[in-house]
Protein backbone atom coordinates (compact mmCIF):
# COMPACT_ATOMS: atom_id res chain seq x y z
CA UNK A 1 0.00 0.00 0.00
CA UNK A 2 3.19 2.51 -0.13
CA UNK A 3 2.27 3.68 3.71
CA UNK A 4 4.32 3.57 6.99
CA UNK A 5 3.60 1.24 9.88
CA UNK A 6 2.51 3.27 12.24
CA UNK A 7 -0.44 4.02 9.31
CA UNK A 8 -0.53 -0.19 8.98
CA UNK A 9 -1.32 -0.13 13.29
CA UNK A 10 -4.06 2.07 12.92
CA UNK A 11 -5.29 0.16 9.82
CA UNK A 12 -5.55 -2.86 11.60
CA UNK A 13 -6.82 -1.14 14.73
CA UNK A 14 -9.83 0.17 12.96
CA UNK A 15 -10.95 -3.24 11.15
CA UNK A 16 -10.86 -4.82 14.33
CA UNK A 17 -12.88 -1.90 15.71
CA UNK A 18 -14.94 -2.11 12.95
CA UNK A 19 -14.46 1.34 12.14
CA UNK A 20 -12.70 0.54 8.98
CA UNK A 21 -13.95 1.97 5.99
CA UNK A 22 -14.86 -0.11 2.91
CA UNK A 23 -12.45 1.97 0.18
CA UNK A 24 -9.47 1.45 2.67
CA UNK A 25 -10.18 -2.20 3.42
CA UNK A 26 -10.40 -2.98 -0.43
CA UNK A 27 -6.73 -0.45 -1.02
CA UNK A 28 -5.25 -3.30 1.34
CA UNK A 29 -6.77 -6.04 -0.46
CA UNK A 30 -5.34 -4.91 -3.69
CA UNK A 31 -1.59 -4.45 -1.89
CA UNK A 32 -2.12 -8.30 -0.38
CA UNK A 33 -3.67 -9.43 -3.88
CA UNK A 34 -6.88 -9.96 -2.50
CA UNK A 35 -10.42 -9.15 -3.11
CA UNK A 36 -12.98 -7.63 -0.46
CA UNK A 37 -16.09 -9.88 -0.42
CA UNK A 38 -18.65 -8.81 2.04
CA UNK A 39 -22.14 -10.75 2.99
CA UNK A 40 -24.87 -10.88 5.12
CA UNK A 41 -25.93 -14.09 6.58
CA UNK A 42 -29.29 -14.96 8.05
CA UNK A 43 -29.15 -15.46 12.10
CA UNK A 44 -32.38 -17.82 11.41
CA UNK A 45 -33.53 -20.13 8.74
CA UNK A 46 -35.70 -17.99 5.97
CA UNK A 47 -38.47 -19.65 6.01
CA UNK A 48 -38.85 -19.10 10.03
CA UNK A 49 -38.02 -15.50 8.97
CA UNK A 50 -40.73 -15.65 6.57
CA UNK A 51 -42.99 -17.34 9.59
CA UNK A 52 -42.54 -14.28 11.86
CA UNK A 53 -43.28 -11.84 9.24
CA UNK A 54 -46.24 -13.64 8.42
CA UNK A 55 -47.59 -13.48 11.82
CA UNK A 56 -46.63 -10.01 12.46
CA UNK A 57 -48.59 -9.27 9.22
CA UNK A 58 -51.24 -10.97 10.23
CA UNK A 59 -51.49 -9.17 13.60
CA UNK A 60 -51.15 -5.78 11.89
CA UNK A 61 -53.78 -6.56 9.41
CA UNK A 62 -56.11 -9.60 11.17
CA UNK A 63 -56.85 -8.44 14.58
CA UNK A 64 -58.78 -5.11 14.10
CA UNK A 65 -60.78 -7.53 11.69
CA UNK A 66 -60.93 -10.42 14.68
CA UNK A 67 -61.85 -7.22 17.28
CA UNK A 68 -64.65 -5.73 14.95
CA UNK A 69 -65.93 -9.52 15.05
CA UNK A 70 -65.92 -9.82 17.99
CA UNK A 71 -68.49 -6.92 18.69
CA UNK A 72 -70.53 -8.66 16.52
CA UNK A 73 -70.64 -11.52 18.27
CA UNK A 74 -68.84 -13.38 15.75
CA UNK A 75 -65.89 -15.53 17.03
CA UNK A 76 -62.54 -16.86 15.49
CA UNK A 77 -61.37 -20.13 17.09
CA UNK A 78 -57.43 -20.28 17.81
CA UNK A 79 -56.64 -23.07 15.88
CA UNK A 80 -57.88 -21.91 12.89
CA UNK A 81 -56.14 -19.09 13.20
CA UNK A 82 -52.74 -21.29 13.04
CA UNK A 83 -54.29 -22.93 9.62
CA UNK A 84 -55.11 -19.50 8.80
CA UNK A 85 -51.44 -18.08 9.06
CA UNK A 86 -49.93 -21.11 6.69
CA UNK A 87 -53.12 -19.50 4.22
CA UNK A 88 -51.81 -16.11 4.30
CA UNK A 89 -48.23 -17.25 4.42
CA UNK A 90 -49.49 -19.56 0.60
CA UNK A 91 -51.66 -16.43 -0.87
CA UNK A 92 -49.70 -13.04 0.52
CA UNK A 93 -46.93 -11.75 -1.92
CA UNK A 94 -44.33 -12.38 0.40
CA UNK A 95 -42.57 -8.41 -0.27
CA UNK A 96 -45.82 -7.80 1.44
CA UNK A 97 -44.98 -8.93 4.96
CA UNK A 98 -41.64 -5.99 5.16
CA UNK A 99 -44.30 -3.08 4.24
Amino acid sequence: MGIRQPSVTALEQSEARGTIELSTLRRAAEALDCVVIVALVPRKPLEATIKERAQAYVRQHWVPIEHSMLLEDQHVKRDEGDTNLEDVIQGTNPHRFWD
